[in-house]
């Protein structure tokens, strides 16, 4: 397959090298073709001189930039339409979440049993143990999706989130910030998109170390998840 992972950076110069090299690594069959479509998103750091400069020795790398900060949620609607994949992964540059497990969220699609692939941190895979109001929190929102959507998700908000092309295709999405993860859920419920879940490794930063989303983004979700139940 045709693989493309979507990397959205904001101010992430200490981690997205090796972001970019873990990628590169990630186990994935000899025959597959792999691009990285890189955006970034306004940083004030060197994060898109690290990028340029990677891109320019590495062929399989792309950069896109937007000249101001607009959020996580259009920098991935600027990646998905740049991504020529017929398979496409989110990957957070922070590397919250290793490219490892890429081999496993991709075989649900490999073997023809799905259009969609979430990873769930809460599964039996290692994790770091960190806030657990923001546990709850996701438990809580994760719960609201389902009972809009219908869908039985474990971790709604995960970041590991892989898709077939022909779904992005069909989606017209409209957040900027956090809220695309409820969008993107609320979207794929609507299209009756067969959805499975994967197991996956969670390596959380705190918040001293880079960590982005708050408590308002939390209140933003209730809002977008009824949002996109009841929007066309």
């Amino acid at each position: 397959m045709r693989i493309s992972v979507v990397l959205p950076v904001y101010n992430e110069a200490a981690s997205v090298a090796d972001a970019v090299a873990a990628i590169l690594s990630a186990p994935l069959l000899p025959e597959d073709d792999l691009e990285i479509v890189a955006v970034d998103d306004g940083s004030s750091d060197e994060s898109a001189d690290i990028l340029e400069a990677l891109a320019g020795n590495e062929p399989r790398l792309r950069l896109v930039r937007h000249e101001k900060n607009q959020g996580k949620g259009a920098a991935l609607r600027t990646a998905f339409a740049a991504a020529e994949g017929e398979v496409v992964i989110i990957q957070d540059a922070d590397l919250e979440y290793d490219p490892t497990d890429y081999d496993s969220l991709l075989e649900p699609i490999r073997s023809g049993r799905a259009d969609v692939v979430f990873g769930n941190r809460f599964g039996s895979r290692s994790h770091r143990v960190l806030y657990f109001w923001h546990y709850v929190g996701n438990k809580w929102l994760t719960t609201m999706s389902n009972i809009m959507t219908g869908l039985n998700l474990s971790d709604m908000e995960v970041g590991y989130k892989v898709f077939r092309r022909e779904v992005l295709a069909g989606m017209t999405l409209r957040s900027k910030r956090f809220g695309i993860e409820p969008e993107l859920v609320q979207k794929v419920a609507r299209g009756n998109w067969r959805v499975y879940e994967v197991p996956v490794g969670y390596y959380g930063r705190t918040y001293s170390e880079g960590k982005k989303i708050t408590w308002k983004d939390g209140l933003a979700a209730i809002w977008h998840i009824i949002r996109f139940r009841f929007s066309r």
